[in-house]
């Protein structure tokens, strides 16, 4: 096998797979089943990592692991100022890895190099974040409760924490959650999707080399329906942490039952992009085309709805199509691409089969449409359907690729309605040159992350999460912070307190 350095730095494809252990305990290992899973790019059609397939052995491993280091206060009894050493120099060497950890994901994910660049220096931005607020957690005190009684509110790391991330952005998603568990002293247990675990794996040696307690934060990976489920059921974990569909966090929402664990979840979205008969078409346009191209529509907030004016509908609508076509959709090794690989072939699957239920509807297909698995890779054309009946699966349902159903509307509540009128609720975009439309629709649109004359934008500052079956809690932000913690109650008796039998 060549180098490593050297194929990332010539973006090429290793010529074996790469093969990573799991990270339990502070150490690489093994796995008490000798399986493995194969990773073939879907960009490029060859084998390009290998990981374990564990066991539920292995993961009571990896919780016991967590658990013994947060009963015992390796970590969660640290001085916060040591903590955010920690997460500094865990960002410092993200940085240092970027090249790497980007070519990893590019592997995996099959999206466009710079684009998991990218990634990587913004997660890194929001480890940086998350050290500054681990030194700001504190609670309350309440002196109001008469002479001789004082009160405390206490703010605690909530134990160990099982997280459970998703494919499509596995490093940057990860980094939306993991700082923030350990920013407020909890300890962790991560599962990364079988299709994109390599860089979780090479997070958790930086996070020892960083200097993080052994036991801390471990890696398990393999089937989530093996791993994952038995991470949710698992009775020492105090709380889970899931980001993927919204039938899956329904799973997850009923294993945690078993002993009431606290439960974080970022689920499906169908977003939408509403543009008033004011806005700047040439923005919008520019945009939604990137809002849906982004990640080759496989984004939970990709704006995948546009919901517009009818008067200046047909008009948008072929600037898109103009912005669309110069899209270039391929290798994403291949700087001069801009949109990458369906992940795999059921998604590619799933998506095809979307786009023939659009041509056979009443739909109007404006662009796109092609595809390619030649070699097993997998590609999709960014697509735009006019014409959509809001009430069928192209608006209802969450397609997860690039496609963009287009409905008019003629009112405000009727623009209010449309957007509303899915069971999701995770982002929305809204285009208007009026202030006072704009503040009436952002109070009038369910979902948790809305974009002003923007879209897919922002810093780890604001907290993240989902309306309706988009998903309970938020992430990021302080609020982000305070997802990881449990407040106590404290009554402190001062000088003699009154007998019940004087």
């Amino acid at each position: 096998m060549s180098n490593l350095s050297e194929l990332v730095a010539a973006s090429r494809l290793p010529g074996e797979p790469i093969h990573t252990p799991m990270f339990i305990g502070g150490k690489p290992w093994r796995g008490s089943q000798d399986e493995r899973v194969v990773r073939k790019s879907p960009a490029h059609g060859v084998a390009v990592t290998s990981t374990q397939r564990a066991s539920v052995a292995d993961l009571d491993a990896a919780v016991s692991a967590a658990r013994q280091a947060f009963d015992d206060g390796r970590w969660s009894r640290l001085p916060a100022e040591q903590r955010a050493t920690v997460l500094l120099k865990t960002a410092q060497l993200i940085r240092e890895q970027a090249d790497t950890l980007a070519w990893f994901e590019t592997l995996e994910s099959g999206k466009p190099l710079a684009q998991s660049r990218g990634e990587i220096l913004g997660a890194a931005g929001i480890w940086e974040y998350a050290a500054g607020l681990a030194r700001i957690v504190h609670g309350d005190t309440h002196d109001s409760l008469g002479e001789r009684m004082f009160g405390l509110v206490l703010r605690q790391p909530v134990g160990v924490v099982g997280i459970i991330t998703p494919w499509n952005f596995p490093f940057f998603i990860l980094s939306e959650r993991l700082p923030f568990a350990l920013a407020a002293g909890c300890t962790v247990v991560v599962k990364p999707a079988e299709l994109t675990p390599t860089t979780t794996l090479r997070l958790a040696t930086l996070l020892a080399e960083a200097g993080l307690p052994e036991g801390v934060v471990n890696v398990v990976t393999g089937l989530g329906s093996v791993v994952g489920q038995a991470l949710a059921d698992h009775p020492d974990v105090d709380m889970i942490s899931f980001t993927g569909s919204t039938s899956v966090g329904q799973s997850v929402m009923r294993a945690a039952a078993g002993n009431m664990k606290k439960v974080g979840l970022e689920l499906g979205g169908k977003n939408p992009q509403i543009v008033f008969a004011d806005a700047d078409l040439d923005d919008a346009a520019d945009a939604i085309a990137f809002g849906i191209s982004f990640n080759a529509g496989q984004c939970c907030v990709s704006g995948s709805r546009l919901v517009v004016h009818r008067s200046v509908e047909a008009e948008l609508v072929e600037r898109v199509r103009a912005v669309l076509a110069r899209v270039r959709v391929g290798d994403p090794l291949d700087a001069a691409n801009h949109v990458g690989a369906i992940v795999e072939a059921r998604q590619f699957a799933k998506i095809r089969g979307y786009i023939e239920a659009g041509r056979e509807s009443q739909a109007q297909l404006v662009c796109g449409g092609e595809s390619s698995s030649e070699g097993e890779r997998y590609f999709v054309s960014p697509t735009v359907f006019r014409h959509v009946d809001p009430r069928g699966a192209l608006a209802q349902e969450e397609i997860f690729g690039p496609v963009l159903a287009v409905t008019p509307f003629d009112t405000f509540d009727e623009a209010v309605a449309l957007a509303n009128g899915v069971p999701f609720g995770l982002a929305a975009s809204i285009w208007t040159r009026d202030l006072e439309g704009a503040m009436q629709s952002l109070r009038a649109v369910q979902a948790g992350r809305i974009w002003v004359n923007c879209t897919i934008t922002g810093g780890p500052e604001l907290p993240i999460g989902g309306f309706k079956q988009s998903g309970i809690g938020r992430e990021t932000g302080r609020y982000g912070l305070e997802e990881y913690t449990e407040l106590k109650s404290v009554h402190v008796q001062l000088g003699a307190r009154a007998r019940w039998m004087a």
